[in-house]
């Protein structure tokens, strides 16, 4: 009887699969959307400091060193997807010290300093930690990709307390800007196999840009006859005293 038994098992594996309790899936379910809404919580956050000191300048300054903001969430099905490359499991605080672009905010500037002069504000407020920071403004991609990279960690205030939540942020220009969205949809029209001639056209392209922000910056500066303000890439010395490595 038992050799009958073993011999059925065996001609039916799935009889050997474990599977999922409805009510566990459930709750599975409701800690994901949790998990999520904290990041959308943070991002929200993070745009309100920037709209706050846009608000601020047009006011108090009567300029506008923001131009435009843009920000999303990954979609769960985007997460889980990269959770599966790289091997990490459902453990949502383990997912958090690992996975930093879950929530995304992209500051559009007109001028390079106003790049960095709105990293400065929003960094130096009491309640951001800079986790990340990569200058590739100062030091371009090999592409000829520019932007100013950082990761902060934003408290968000829940009914349960506190959770600080990793938030990545990029600066760049209006060139820098549109130079990227281009060079993003050329990548994904080739299914990243680009050829080499485009490729060179791309990086021309980039020096290009790279030229027409420096031009409209004097521009700028000799219209409103001011010094350049934060115009020298960072100092990433000074920058790591606020760094908080994770």
């Amino acid at each position: 009887m038992a050799s009958a038994q073993n011999e059925n098992a065996r001609e039916n594996p799935a009889d050997d699969e474990i599977t999922i309790s409805p009510s566990a899936l459930r709750t599975l379910g409701d800690q994901m959307q949790r998990f999520m809404l904290e990041y959308r919580f943070a991002m929200e956050e993070v745009e309100t400091k920037l709209a706050i000191l846009r608000e601020e300048f047009l006011h108090m300054h009567e300029y506008n060193p923001i131009e435009h903001v843009s920000s999303r969430v990954k979609s769960v099905e985007s997460l889980v997807a990269k959770l599966e490359r790289r091997g990490i499991g459902t453990d949502f605080e383990v997912i958090r010290t690992q996975i930093y672009d879950i929530a995304g905010v992209r500051v559009t500037c007109a001028f390079i300093r106003d790049v960095y002069q709105l990293f400065d504000l929003l960094t130096q407020q009491d309640d951001i930690t800079v986790l990340e920071v990569e200058d590739y403004i100062e030091t371009p991609k090999a592409n000829g990709y520019k932007s100013l990279h950082t990761i902060i960690s934003v408290p968000v205030y829940l009914s349960t307390g506190r959770v600080d939540v990793p938030v990545e942020v990029q600066f760049r220009t209006i060139a820098m800007d549109f130079w990227a969205s281009l060079e993003h949809k050329i990548y994904y029209k080739y299914e990243r196999q680009v050829p080499d001639t485009l490729i060179r056209e791309l990086k021309h392209a980039a020096e290009t840009a790279a030229e027409l922000d420096t031009r409209m910056e004097r521009l700028h500066v000799q219209m409103h006859g001011e010094p350049p303000l934060h115009t020298a890439p960072l100092d990433l010395r000074a920058v790591r005293d606020r760094i908080h490595r994770v």
